[in-house]
C-alpha cells in the first residue's frame, strides 16, 4: 500500500512543500527513511512507532519505506513525524480521506502520541498556501502563528488519534483564526520614552534623524552619559511596523525559535543587543545548517552593538555586506542561502580605554598610544558605512535634576513619520529602496542636489576634516534627511551644515 500526504519544511528563511511518501511492502519488518533525512529524521522511526502505539493503533509488521520529496535538499528536524505516522496509517487503512494529498501537515510526536509545536511555522504556512493547500493540520501551540496569513484554514490537533478524526471526517475542529489589528493595538506598545532622557538635546537631534532617514550611528562619550539608554528607545520613535514587515519578522524569530509562546505575531521593532565576545556566526548567521544571525533578528529594527571597540575585529568587519546591501548570504559548497538584514545598525562607544579621554571631571590614565590603539581597532572601511558620527558629552546636574521633560517618544514618532512619509514617496518606484539611508549614487545624484551656497559648505568641510567619498555621500543622505524633517524639498546650506556636524567627532579621534 502506498500514502502520500504533504507536509512543509524550512530552509533559509523560506519554506518550502514537502512529500512524504509511505509504502508498506512485504518482508521482514524494518522502517526506512530516504530522501536525504538527517539525524532528526532519521531517529522519527522510533518515535513514530511508540507514538501510534500508545494511540491505541496497531503499528505493521511490514516493511516500512517513508520517501521525503524533493529528495535534492536535505531535511532537519521532526516535523514530519505527524506527517509519517498519518501516512503510516493511511497505508494500513485506518486512515480513510479521499483527499489526503491534498491536506498539509506537520508537527512533532511525542511518545504518548502528543502532537509537539516546531519553529518555523508561518514560513512553512507561507509555502503551503503559494502551492494551493487550502488545509493545514499544525499544532495546537502553533495555530495562533499559523493563522497569521489567512487564505488558508488551520486546523490545529493535539494529539495523533484527534489528527486521524479530523482527517476522517468524524472530528470537525474549529479553525484557528486571530485578530490582527487587536494584537497590533495590545502588544504596540514599547515599555520606554525617550521623554525620560534628560539634556543631551544634541544626541536626541541627531537619534531622531536617523530614525528619520535609517541611518547608522555611533555615539562615542564617557560611561554614564546616556548612550545606551538612548539606543534603547531608538525604536520607539521608528514607525510603527506595517503587517508585511511584522510577517517578516515573525518569521526570522519563528525559525531561531525565540517568538514567545503568547505572541503569534511581533509587532514591535526588534532590538538585539548582542554581547562583545559573540563570533561571526553568531552575529552573521552560519552553522552546519545554516540559521539566522543577530544582524538578521535585528532585520526591521536596530541592532545595538555596545562597547564596538572590544568586538573582535573579524567580527565587525563581516558587516560590511549586510550593511551595504541589507542581506547576507552564506555561502556552502551545495547551496547558497540569503537572509534578511535590514537594520539600523547604532553602535557606542568611550573614546579610550578608561573611558575618561576628554573628560572635564576625571582624569584620563590612559597613555597616548594606548588610546590610539584602542580607537585603531576600527577600520576605516566599517567607520566609512556609520553614516553619523556623534559626541555624547557628560550630562550636568542640573539637567539630571530638571523637572521637565523632553520631547516624548510619540511626538518625536510623529514628525519621523512625516519624514519617511515623504521618502516612501519619493522612492515609489524604486525597487528595494525605502528610506534615504539606502539611496544609490543614481538616487543621491536625483535627489540631493546643492544650491550653489550648500555645495560650497560641504566642499569645504570635506576638504578641513579630510574625508572620503563615501563620507561626503553619507553627508548628502543625512542633509536630505534634515530637509525632510523640515519638510522642505530643497537641501539648504542650513541642512548641509548640520550633517556636517555628524561626522566630526570620529574624523577628530580617529
Amino acid at each position: 500500500m502506498l500514502a502520500k500526504i504533504l507536509s512543509a519544511a524550512v530552509v533559509g528563511v523560506d519554506g518550502y512543500v514537502v512529500r512524504v511518501e509511505v509504502d508498506l511492502a512485504q518482508g521482514l519488518p524494518a522502517f526506512s527513511t530516504v530522501g536525504l533525512a538527517e539525524g532528526a529524521v532519521r531517529e522519527s522511526k522510533d518515535r513514530v512507532r511508540s507514538a501510534i502505539k500508545n494511540s491505541g493503533y496497531e503499528f505493521p509488521a511490514r516493511r516500512i519505506t517513508v520517501n521525503l520529496a524533493p529528495a535534492s535538499i536535505k531535511k532537519e528536524g521532526a516535523g514530519y513525524d505527524l506527517p509519517m505516522a498519518l501516512g503510516i496509517l493511511a497505508a494500513t487503512g485506518v486512515l480513510q480521506c479521499g483527499e489526503l494529498e491534498s491536506h498539509g501537515v506537520v508537527g512533532e510526536l511525542s511518545l504518548d502520541g502528543g502532537v509537539r509545536p516546531v519553529p518555523g511555522i508561518l514560513s512553512m504556512i507561507t509555502a503551503a498556501r503559494n502551492k494551493g493547500v487550502r488545509r493545514f493540520l499544525v499544532p495546537r501551540e502553533n495555530a495562533d502563528e499559523a493563522a497569521v496569513l489567512g487564505g488558508i484554514e488551520i486546523l490545529p490537533v493535539k494529539r495523533l488519534d484527534e489528527a486521524v478524526e479530523v482527517l476522517n471526517g468524524t472530528a470537525i475542529p474549529s479553525p484557528a483564526s486571530i485578530d490582527i489589528e487587536t494584537i497590533f493595538r495590545d502588544r504596540g506598545e514599547y515599555d520606554v520614552d525617550f521623554a525620560e532622557v534628560k539634556g543631551q538635546d544634541f544626541a536626541k537631534r541627531a537619534m531622531e534623524i536617523a530614525a528619520a532617514g535609517g541611518h547608522n550611528i555611533l555615539l562615542s562619550g564617557v560611561p554614564g552619559t546616556g548612550k545606551t539608554m538612548m539606543a534603547r528607545r531608538l525604536p520607539t520613535i521608528l514607525p510603527e511596523l506595517s503587517l508585511d514587515e511584522a510577517i517578516e519578522t515573525t518569521k526570522i524569530y519563528s525559525i531561531v525559535g525565540l517568538l514567545p509562546e503568547d505572541t503569534p505575531l511581533v509587532v514591535t521593532r526588534p532590538f538585539r543587543s548582542p554581547h562583545h565576545t559573540i563570533s561571526d556566526a553568531g552575529l552573521i548567521g552560519g552553522g552546519q545548517f545554516p540559521r539566522p544571525g543577530e544582524v538578521s533578528l535585528a532585520h526591521n529594527g536596530v541592532l545595538f552593538l555596545d562597547e564596538l571597540p572590544e568586538f573582535r575585529k573579524n567580527v565587525l568587519e563581516v558587516m560590511r555586506q549586510p550593511l551595504e546591501d541589507g542581506v547576507v548570504t552564506i555561502s556552502r559548497a551545495a547551496s547558497s542561502l540569503q537572509f534578511p538584514a535590514r537594520f539600523m545598525l547604532v553602535a557606542a562607544m568611550n573614546p579610550c580605554p578608561c573611558g575618561y579621554f576628554g573628560d572635564f571631571v576625571r582624569e584620563c590614565t590612559c597613555t597616548p598610544a594606548q588610546i590610539q590603539r584602542y580607537q585603531s581597532r576600527l577600520s576605516g572601511p566599517l567607520l566609512d558605512r556609520i553614516d553619523m558620527h556623534v559626541e555624547v558629552p557628560p550630562v550636568r546636574m542640573k539637567e539630571l535634576g530638571a523637572m521637565e521633560q523632553g520631547s516624548s517618544s510619540a511626538a518625536i514618532r510623529e514628525r519621523v513619520r512625516g519624514a519617511r512619509a515623504l521618502q516612501q514617496k519619493r522612492f515609489a518606484g524604486s525597487k528595494g529602496i525605502y528610506n534615504n539611508g539606502q539611496m544609490g549614487s543614481g538616487q543621491m545624484k536625483k535627489h540631493c542636489r546643492l544650491d550653489d551656497r550648500a555645495a560650497e559648505i560641504l566642499h569645504r568641510s570635506i576638504e578641513h576634516l579630510g574625508l572620503s567619498a563615501r563620507a561626503y555621500h553619507r553627508i548628502l543622505k543625512i542633509s536630505r534627511t534634515i530637509a525632510d524633517l523640515d519638510m522642505s524639498s530643497e537641501i539648504t546650506a542650513k541642512h548641509v551644515t548640520e550633517a556636517v556636524q555628524y561626522r566630526r567627532p570620529a574624523s577628530a579621534n580617529l
